[in-house]
């Protein structure tokens, strides 16, 4: 099951560098890895997808992303996410959009989300050093929350709650030169049961034609999670990134 889980869905999520406006295939992959050894010996993996396919005014992207951690032996992270989307261009700055996703998260207090959702988004900016749009509209939100436990008793049934939900996306990238640029991306997702919120920040430098070096603080937050588990999720990343056209 770890092999599986390290070789095909043991992916972090590569924020993209600012795009190439060619059609055709463009995306990247990111390698991370870490270890300590000491009184506590850890272990933390990630691999890393992200496609888009460009013709005329639509783009079609995917990706996926996933963490796996050990503690002393024991499995201590176990987290992974596909998604993908189709955006229209519909003028000069506005465009359409339509997504879907599915995350599932070992240690957090939800078995799986499960997203489907669209609406409107805007160019805010589009330059070769700067390129900033939002998005945001309706969708429905699956949510499979986990059972809780305390002392061998189940305290609180899991349970699926279906909702309607509304998305919305900041996504900003700015490049100080040829060769070294920064990323934000900020996303709420509302549901019934708990809202999410997510932001990552990214710095990446190129190293040759092809790879980069990035490091990345990614920051999680429910609003309301099940009892025992923490609102509040945190991950740095020192990646090393893989750029590819075709």
């Amino acid at each position: 099951m770890r092999l599986l889980l390290l070789s095909a869905a043991s992916l972090i999520v590569a924020q993209p560098a600012i795009s190439q406006d060619a059609g055709g295939w463009s995306g990247e992959g990111a390698f991370s890895a870490s270890t300590s050894t000491g009184n506590t010996e850890t272990s933390q993996l990630g691999l890393g997808l992200n496609l888009n396919y460009k013709t005329g005014r639509w783009i079609y992207g995917v990706n996926a992303s996933a963490d796996y951690g050990e503690t002393d032996g024991t499995e201590t992270q176990n987290r992974y996410l596909f998604g993908g989307k189709a955006d229209v261009q519909l003028g000069d700055k506005l465009f359409g959009f339509g997504q879907g996703s599915y995350e599932s998260d070992e240690f957090s207090g939800f078995e799986s989300r499960i997203f489907v959702g669209g609406g409107l988004g805007y160019h805010i900016f589009e330059s070769e050093t700067l390129k900033w749009n939002v998005r945001g509209g309706p969708g429905f939100k699956i949510d499979e929350v986990r059972p809780v436990m305390a002392n061998g008793m189940l305290v609180t049934p899991g349970e699926t709650v279906e909702s309607f939900s509304a998305i919305g996306n900041s996504d900003f990238a700015f490049n100080f030169n040829d060769n070294v640029g920064l990323t934000n991306v900020t996303t709420g997702l509302y549901a019934e049961e708990s809202t999410q919120l997510t932001n990552t920040t990214a710095l990446t430098a190129t190293l040759t034609n092809a790879l980069s070096a990035r490091m990345s603080f990614d920051v999680r937050h429910d609003t309301n999670p099940p009892m025992g588990f923490e609102s509040t999720d945190t991950v740095t990343k020192a990646s090393l990134v893989y750029n590819f056209n075709q």
